[in-house]
């Protein structure tokens, strides 16, 4: 028997000798291990590590996704962040009891550090339910456990015990470069700009200054360190914490050349001016956005919402392009993890 299938095998009888003390021995044949689905998870898992494993040492990559949901009994997102994995389980009836469900987290647990030769301890385990309605994420934790990993030649700060995501969407890898190729010499503004990773491109490929704005202080911190890690320390880097959408209605004689627009598909906060939905409101958004655009000006649209539909005929612009497929990355096999759009005024 394989040293990893005894692993598992020991993870069950360790919890069923601790329902037998509690007297629920009708769980035995629940958390009796399938090491056949198993056995599959791991052959499915090391047959597209070593795809996507290569394909990423070759472009230089050592942040990417390795697995999505690829096997209905294992609905996975396991992404390798250099050292470290982030694994997020998507929400489904899985039909478990709780202990049984933990023991099936351990096992997946063994086969990722198995496969990937990374240790259980720098595995991050996340619960990912779809987003719908007015439902929004919360932070998990605060650990303080945080990471530096490098894209492109720049480095980056993630945290990922803390939130549900790390702090770099791996799937704006593509669209990232793109806004570098584009920004120099230009004035650039980042909206919900979560930790900056646009600002750094925008930076790194010469933009003559760049704002960045979100309404959490926590997150333009975390830019402004992203930033300074790449030593764009000067006055012509700004941040500014507010509403993006009450800053949006505020008139300011302020233009920029390059706009990144990539907002949440929801927003009820608080804080915030009214609530966001992106398929009702973008056409209202991008008509103020674009108003703080040059003539000639680019803006990079993005949304995660898988079913989004733009609204060109309300949109006052002299071209748009429809450049998704350009920006997944090839690690995405799921086309439809994001929706780009390059926006001309």
């Amino acid at each position: 028997m394989r040293k990893s299938r005894c692993f598992i095998k020991n993870i069950f009888q360790r919890r069923f000798k601790r329902l037998l003390l509690a007297g629920k021995k009708e769980y035995f044949q629940i958390l009796i291990p399938d090491t056949a689905k198993f056995d599959a998870f791991r052959n499915r898992l090391s047959k597209v590590y070593r795809h996507i494993g290569k394909w990423a040492r070759k472009q230089d990559i050592s942040c990417f996704r390795v697995y999505d949901d690829d096997m209905p009994d294992f609905p996975l997102a396991i992404d390798r962040y250099e050292s470290i994995a982030h694994v997020s389980e998507y929400a489904r009836p899985h039909g478990m009891e709780p202990d049984e469900h933990a023991a099936w987290l351990d096992g997946c647990i063994d086969v990722i550090s198995e496969v990937l030769d990374i240790s259980p301890e720098l595995i991050y385990m996340k619960f990912r339910q779809r987003q719908s309605g007015l439902q929004q994420y919360e932070r998990f934790g605060r650990t303080n456990s945080e990471y530096i990993v490098r894209e492109n030649g720049l480095r980056f700060v993630i945290k990922p015990a803390d939130y549900l995501d790390v702090g770099l969407f791996l799937d704006h890898r593509n669209t990232r470069k793109m806004v570098m190729e584009e920004a120099r010499g230009k004035q650039v503004l980042n909206l919900f700009a979560y930790t900056g990773s646009f600002s750094v491109y925008a930076a790194a490929g010469g933009a003559a200054g760049t704002l960045t704005v979100d309404m959490s202080n926590t997150y333009l911190q975390w830019a402004d360190r992203n930033m300074t890690l790449n030593d764009f320390t000067g006055d012509e880097h700004r941040f500014l914490q507010a509403d993006v959408l009450q800053w949006l209605r505020q008139p300011t004689g302020e233009r920029f050349d390059l706009i990144v627009l990539d907002p949440p598909t929801f927003s009820n906060s608080k804080r915030m001016y009214g609530t966001l939905d992106v398929q009702r409101d973008h056409v209202a958004l991008l008509d103020m956005v674009l108003r703080l655009c040059r003539p000639g000006g680019t803006v990079f649209f993005s949304t995660n919402y898988r079913k989004f539909k733009l609204d060109e005929e309300g949109i006052r612009a002299t071209s748009i392009q429809d450049i998704s497929k350009q920006t997944v990355p090839a690690d995405f096999r799921n086309e439809r993890i994001h929706k780009c759009f390059k926006i001309k005024k």
